[in-house]
């Protein structure tokens, strides 16, 4: 029973256009549509019983014991051929809940995405340090699959990501693709890193730079000879380099911002606003790391970041702010939204 009701509600989830679906005991079914939560009140309320046959399905039996002893856990989980999905499962009030993240099958292209075409540049760079910022569910990691699916269509590299869990699956096309999944394939982020250097890996795309050490071998990578892709829940590039450099201790920071000074090629910040159209659409910043900006980081004026991106539009960078207000002058968004998620608010309504 458990199945064939969880299938009808993807199948629900797919028709209706939704990026996630929450399934909570004693709750009705909520899918989240450009943005906004809405409940499937023509399905009845979940039940314990439920919730448990849907973990029963998601998870084996190993994953099973790791979730009743840690209470919550993320796996990933294949729909036919139709979609996958990205999923966390947790206990609330002593009760299962799920979130799940649509990961469709077809990597959406630049183009599809609404994202500017100088993202292509940094994938044809042989090594380097970039990053996808953001807040939760913007995002991210769908821009991170269309670079890394611009490389495997465009020449042959050994391609290696590192996630958890494993998202968007490959086709392999010109490259090699290796996708390794943390606990499944892999310890841990650091430990396939490390390992990453004895596999003949020429470009490496990690999920998520949760520590210290993750960290440390990614910037070494770069440093050595890799294209390295990965994202952080950060607002903006000042916030990115700061927070990176912050994460390890006094007497490490200096090497570290140097390493960072050396081997970063850019950072893509990105949010998604509701069109008035329908749907969602994407405002960016990027920072793309020139010879000023490796200045700044090494000499802890990152503080400044901001003031070079706003300068550097005829080199190719983008400002959040005129991103947002060229949005609005296109009809596409609101200004009230475009004040909303503004990092500026004072300064978009003098653009606007």
């Amino acid at each position: 029973m458990s199945k064939e009701l969880l299938e009808q509600l993807i199948e629900e989830t797919i028709h209706q256009g939704a990026s996630d679906l929450h399934l909570l005991t004693n709750r009705h079914p909520i899918v989240r549509v450009s943005g906004q939560l809405t409940p499937l009140v023509k399905r009845p309320l979940l039940t314990p019983s439920d919730l448990q046959g849907f973990m029963d399905i998601f998870l084996s039996a190993e994953d099973k014991k790791l979730f009743e002893t840690h209470r919550e856990i993320d796996f990933s989980y294949a729909y036919r051929e139709d979609a996958r999905f990205r999923g966390n499962g947790y206990f609330e009030k002593r009760n299962i809940g799920i979130a799940l993240r649509l990961i469709p099958r077809k990597i959406p292209t630049f183009t599809e995405l609404r994202l500017p075409d100088i993202l292509a540049g940094f994938t044809k760079k042989q090594q380097g340090f970039f990053l996808v910022v953001g807040p939760m569910g913007h995002g991210k990691s769908t821009t991170l699959a269309s670079m890394i699916e611009t490389i495997n269509e465009s020449r042959a590299e050994h391609i290696m990501t590192i996630e958890d869990p494993i998202e968007y699956v490959y086709e392999e096309k010109l490259s090699i693709i290796d996708q390794r999944e943390v606990r499944l394939d892999t310890k841990d982020f650091h430990t396939a890193l490390i390992s990453m250097f004895r596999q003949d890996v020429d470009v490496a795309l990690i999920g998520e730079m949760r520590d210290q050490e993750t960290i440390s071998s990614a910037v070494t990578a770069a440093e050595t000879g890799h294209l390295v892709f990965s994202t952080l829940h950060t607002n903006n590039a000042s916030q990115t380099v700061d927070r990176i450099i912050d994460i390890f201790p006094p007497g490490q920071q200096d090497q570290i911002r140097l390493q960072l000074a050396s081997s970063l090629t850019g950072i893509f910040s990105q949010r998604l606003i509701p069109r008035i159209s329908g749907g969602l659409i994407p405002a960016v910043e990027l920072l793309i790391a020139n010879n000023a900006v490796a200045n700044l980081i090494r000499e802890k004026r990152t503080h400044e970041l901001n003031t070079v991106i706003e300068t550097g539009l005829e080199h190719g960078m983008i400002d959040m702010n005129r991103s947002l207000a060229e949005l609005v002058r296109q009809g596409e968004i609101t200004s009230e939204n475009a004040i909303a998620f503004s990092p500026n608010p004072q300064m978009i309504e003098r653009l606007l």
